[in-house]
């Protein structure tokens, strides 16, 4: 019920931009102001928060993402 991460894709002149945010252990108290994705059914956390005293930390996280990234998008190649 709560969101741990969000993607954003902007078109603007004929430029894409996106990216993606992965909360792994944040200072939640920032997101008490704001209304992340504009979504005000559901609340923020964290990995942290969800796997208690032991989160990974960013370096894992970049090893993971990048081997999934490298898998998935693999099997387009021509």
């Amino acid at each position: 019920g709560e969101k741990i991460a969000a993607l954003g894709v902007r078109i603007s002149k004929w430029v894409t931009m996106h990216g993606f945010s992965l909360n792994i252990n944040p200072d939640l108290k920032y997101y008490q102001g704001i209304i992340p994705c504009g979504i005000t059914e559901y609340g923020v956390t964290s990995m942290a928060d969800l796997l208690g005293d032991d989160p990974p930390n960013m370096s894992e996280i970049k090893d993971i993402l990048v081997k999934h990234f490298i898998a998935i998008f693999s099997a387009y190649k021509n």
